[in-house]
C-alpha cells in the first residue's frame, strides 16, 4: 500500500480513482496530478515505482489536502458562526444551509426525529 499524505492508498485500484481517497482530490484533481507527475491514469497503484510515488507526493503538495483543508473548513464555519451570518446561524442550529425547506425533508441535518407527545384534553 502506498501511504500518501498520511493516507494508505489501495493497491488494487487505479491511479486516478485511488487518489481520491484523499479528502481534497477529486476525479479531476487526481487526473491533473497523475498528468503533473507523468503517471499513466489506468497503471494501478501496485505498479507503480519508487520515483512515480515521490513525483505524486510532490504534485499533491502543491494544493490544500488533508488536514490543512478541513481545518481550513472548519475555520471558515467557525468564523461564518461567530459574525452571526445568516448561514453561521444556521450551521449552529444544525438545519440547512441552502435554502432547502425543513418542514417534510432535511433529516440529515436535523436528525433522527424527535416526536413530541400531544397534551391529553382536559375532560369535564
Amino acid at each position: 500500500m502506498a501511504r500518501i499524505s498520511g493516507i494508505d492508498i489501495p493497491k488494487s485500484k487505479r491511479g486516478e480513482i485511488a487518489l481520491t481517497y484523499i479528502y481534497g482530490v477529486g476525479r479531476s484533481r487526481a487526473s491533473r496530478i497523475l498528468n503533473i507527475a507523468k503517471v499513466d491514469l489506468n497503471k494501478k497503484v501496485s505498479d507503480w515505482t519508487d520515483s512515480e510515488i515521490k513525483s505524486i507526493i510532490q504534485a499533491i503538495s502543491k494544493y490544500k489536502v488533508e488536514g490543512e483543508l478541513r481545518s481550513e473548513t472548519q475555520l471558515n464555519i467557525k468564523r461564518l458562526m461567530d459574525i452571526g451570518s445568516y448561514r453561521g446561524i444556521r450551521h449552529r442550529t444544525g438545519l440547512p444551509l441552502r435554502g432547502q425547506k425543513t418542514k417534510n425533508n432535511s433529516r440529515t441535518r436535523k436528525g433522527k426525529r424527535k416526536t413530541i407527545a400531544n397534551k391529553k384534553k382536559a375532560t369535564k
